[in-house]
């Protein structure tokens, strides 16, 4: 029987600006949230991964620590508990992108799997922090993650997250490959003129090398009050064999849709035999330096 897979991906506006409430903030992005996956749920959808701290702006274009305040505890936070109640209402695997604290002053930037069951599956939290311009200041708020690169057994697939910048490290992608991801989903908060030429070449290209899917997710419009550029949207997915099978415009929140069909994997690795033809006992300067 096939195994096909009705995946989606939300590329959300921020509904209120940076300079409102925190709380105000968070709520109308979580309702916006809400009302896609009600959506998705209308369509159809088995899995949904959201964008890159999804409940708030992208905060890291300044350094300032009010933006603490919007760190929840994983599982046992209110968000994680909302999203549990929603996976099972819909039957819907859903990843979902936070701003974790895991004790006083230790904050993560974190993806939490949920099962269609509502049962909280784990967690993966963010690998690669960035600290550069323009605006990215994340060795501010986030402490590099330090579960590995887990896999989350599902009935519609195994998932596995990468998050934004680790997306330049292919050491990671390779890593959810040999741990048997099928669907890697990427959330992501990246701006014009600075990473656009490689949106489309980087993960497609850990696509090939480890022939699973992957959901890229950005943001879309100008935040302010930083206005540091504008978040391009064109959130994909793409194949085992590294070709874009759906895509979102460039400037508007939007649902993306896409049937994976995951028999798609073996055919490919039937046909490039990248994971057998390895030679990691060649490769000691990787982890050396």
């Amino acid at each position: 029987m096939p195994r096909v897979t009705r995946a989606a991906l939300t590329q959300v506006k921020l509904t209120e600006s940076a300079d409102a409430p925190l709380e105000k903030i968070k709520q109308s992005m979580i309702d916006a949230h809400v009302a896609l996956i009600e959506q998705a749920a209308s369509e159809g959808v088995q899995v949904l991964c959201m964008q890159e701290l999804f409940y708030g702006p992208y905060f890291c274009a300044e350094q300032e620590t009010k933006w603490y305040d919007l760190t929840e505890s994983i599982p046992d936070g209110p968000t994680t508990e909302l999203f549990c109640q929603l996976a099972a209402k819909h039957k819907m695997v859903l990843v979902v992108p936070m701003y974790e604290v895991d004790m006083p002053g230790v904050y993560y930037n974190t993806a939490s799997v949920i099962d269609e069951d509502g049962m909280y599956l784990g967690k993966y939290r963010k690998h690669h922090i960035p600290h550069c311009k323009p605006g990215f200041w994340e060795k501010f708020y986030f402490t590099p993650g330090n579960l590995g690169y887990p896999v989350f057994e599902t009935r519609h697939g195994n998932i596995g997250v990468y998050i934004c910048y680790d997306r330049h490290f292919p050491e990671g992608a390779r890593e959810l490959g040999l741990n048997g991801a099928e669907i890697v989903f990427n959330p992501s908060a990246t701006v014009a003129g600075l990473s656009e030429y490689l949106w489309k070449l980087e993960q497609p290209a850990h696509a090939v090398a480890n022939q699973y899917y992957v959901g890229a997710i950005n943001r879309v419009g100008t935040e302010a009050p930083w206005n540091m550029g504008e978040f391009y949207g064109q959130s994909y997915f793409c194949d085992p064999r590294g070709q874009i099978i759906k895509e979102a415009s460039r400037d508007q929140t939007e649902l993306v849709i896409a049937d994976l069909d995951l028999d798609k994997i073996q055919e490919v690795r039937n046909t490039w035999q990248f994971f057998r033809d390895r030679r990691p006992e060649s490769y000691e300067n990787i982890s050396a330096f």
